[in-house]
């Protein structure tokens, strides 16, 4: 878990510093009208988090296996209203929520790793899948507002 916390703080740190000293309009900017701007993809990253928190802290006290609940992504991002939301605000919230989970992650053992989860699929997997795909999903993310 280790070298995952690294990563996962790494891609705070990076997020949060191109975040910081890039200009508002460039984050509010949109590719295509039907396309999320980087202050959407930020939002989605914040939900994301809100929910693996949930789902990492509840695994240990839900029944078992925990059911791993899907989110309406795009209709979050909207309900959310995080394009015209301040971009510093985000950030914080963003930082704050990966904070914590790091905070969490560090907790596990490689017994609570093995806690049986089943994906919306049906598909039963375990907490650490549950990590890994996190952190794969925000890598995803951070690279796309980064980079765009």
């Amino acid at each position: 878990m280790n070298s995952t916390i690294s990563q996962l703080s790494q891609l705070v740190a990076i997020g949060e510093a191109y975040l910081k000293t890039t200009h508002r309009q460039k984050l509010a900017a949109k590719p295509k009208p039907t396309q999320w701007s980087k202050k959407e993809i930020l939002g989605h990253l914040i939900d994301s988090a809100r929910y693996n928190l949930s789902r990492f802290t509840e695994i240990h006290i839900k029944s078992k296996p925990y059911q791993v609940i899907d989110y309406e992504q795009d209709e979050l991002v909207l309900e959310n209203d995080y394009q015209r939301a301040e971009p510093k605000d985000l950030t914080l919230l963003w930082v704050s929520l990966n904070k914590q989970i790091i905070h969490v992650i560090k907790k596990q053992t490689e017994k609570t790793l093995q806690i049986q989860a089943k994906l919306p699929s049906q598909e039963t997997t375990n907490l650490l899948f549950l990590i890994n795909d996190y952190l794969e999903h925000m890598e995803y993310h951070v690279k796309q507002i980064i980079d765009a």
